[in-house]
């Protein structure tokens, strides 16, 4: 290789591969209660996806996207309280609706790491529904209630293994965890853990190892966070962080590669994020660019790690949507997307992985 071919190549080496775009959705309490935007890192959204042909019922709270992309679901308030459409660039035709319904409210929804299971917590018992779920055909048969159920429900989360089921809840002991196995179903309670988070619950997260388990509440601290092994259960709650966040905390995820934590909450900043590794590091600086915004409502990582986006707000608040570029620590807002709707809640946040 002569010198000069190797400065080209050392030099093509030096540039960090682009990051591929993605798709991030974002629910909300007015029509059409789910928007879903093209968005490519370091450049922003693209135009908004057209509505799906049948809306959610009602107001739209937790999505999910399937793990292959290929599917996208949505809890919402109205019945039947959740609805699952194909996904390709664009909603497809919903699927039926599952035989047998959740009883009210839907306010969280998951897909297994496999795919091929959802579940969806709500307001009237049992408080989660889980069923077999099959891409391009849709619901099977609704799994039987865990023995012990939860109590008035907000979020869920499959543990990255697919062996366990978390679930955050309004009423003590507000974390309740389950092993689960795809077509079986749920295993028995796991005990509580020593320390209680302190009040409702409202955001639930595993860390990409499944080695801890963090909890988003409503009375201060705001969040906790516990080791969690599958087929064990909880360990001892870890130190709250030195700066808590500002307000109830209602979402919590960690980062891609699990090397930081951040919670949206009640209350400016609106966003808390801190370093993780067995513990809380010293919370990030704020952003430079508040979030417009009345509270935090939900919070997600992109997939590759490199923004960070926070939904929520009331009526009046056009900015309900923030997203930054993340990079141990926040980077610029991007500008606002066209087209999210105006005069509206907006409640949490995914993105597509």
């Amino acid at each position: 290789m002569s010198g000069s071919q190797q400065a080209v190549y050392m030099n093509h080496r030096s540039f960090a591969p682009p990051v591929p775009p993605t798709d991030i959705a974002i629910s909300s309490n007015g029509s059409p209660f789910i928007s879903v935007f093209p968005f490519t890192s370091g450049t922003g959204f693209g135009t908004k996806y057209s509505n799906p042909a049948t809306l959610p019922t009602g107001g739209g709270q937790n999505m999910a996207f399937s793990p292959s992309g290929a599917d996208i679901a949505i809890a919402h308030l109205s019945s039947p309280y959740i609805s699952v459409y194909p996904w390709s660039s664009g909603f497809g035709t919903k699927y039926a609706n599952p035989a047998t319904l959740p009883a009210n409210r839907g306010y969280g929804v998951a897909f297994s790491p496999s795919g091929n299971d959802i579940a969806v917590v709500g307001w009237n018992s049992p408080h989660i529904n889980a069923y077999p779920w099959v891409s391009g055909t849709g619901f099977g048969t609704k799994y039987a209630n865990p023995a012990t159920t939860p109590s008035d429900s907000r979020a869920v989360r499959f543990s990255p293994s697919g062996a366990d089921i978390a679930v955050a809840s309004e009423n003590t002991p507000y974390v309740v965890v389950y092993p689960f196995t795809s077509g079986t179903g749920f295993g028995t309670k796991y005990a509580n853990p020593a320390t209680l988070p302190t009040g409702g619950s409202f955001g639930i997260a595993f860390s990409p190892s499944g080695a801890n388990i963090a909890v988003a509440h409503g009375t201060s601290p705001f969040i906790s966070v516990y080791p969690f092994t599958s087929g064990s259960g909880f360990g001892a709650k870890y130190s709250n962080p030195a700066t808590l966040p500002t307000g109830t905390g209602n979402d919590v995820a960690f980062s891609p590669s699990g090397a930081d934590i951040a919670v949206a909450h009640d209350t400016s900043p609106f966003i808390s994020v801190y370093p993780w590794s067995s513990g809380f590091g010293t919370k990030y600086a704020n952003p430079a660019t508040l979030p417009a915004t009345s509270a935090g409502g939900g919070v997600a990582f992109s997939p590759s790690g490199a923004d960070i986006g926070l939904s929520g707000g009331s009526n009046g608040f056009a900015s309900a949507f923030n997203i930054y570029s993340w990079a141990s620590g926040f980077g610029t807002k991007y500008t606002d997307p066209v087209g999210l709707p105006f005069f509206t809640v907006t409640n949490k946040v995914a993105f597509k992985s």
